[in-house]
């Protein structure tokens, strides 16, 4: 099985890394884009064959090192 885990910084906190990116893209002529959120795609390879139970290995793995869950939210797919 196949899982992507996207974490992105939760709603309220500061991204400076998006922010430079936005400021950025102004420099280079894209006057039109007012916020960017910048944050990460892990793709895993999983031996699971359970979808059930590959989603809970993955939420654990988001919850012990994948994510920092104080300040990213993340959200998994399985297919």
């Amino acid at each position: 099985m196949k899982a992507r885990v996207t974490v992105m910084l939760k709603t309220g906190v500061l991204d400076v890394q998006g922010e430079a990116v936005r400021r950025a893209l102004g420099t280079l002529g894209f006057e039109g884009v007012e916020a960017v959120r910048q944050g990460k795609v892990i793709e895993l390879d999983l031996a699971a064959t359970d979808k059930t139970a590959a989603e809970a290995e993955v939420a654990a793995m988001c919850e012990k090192l994948l994510a920092n869950t104080v300040i990213e939210k993340y959200s998994v797919e399985i297919a």
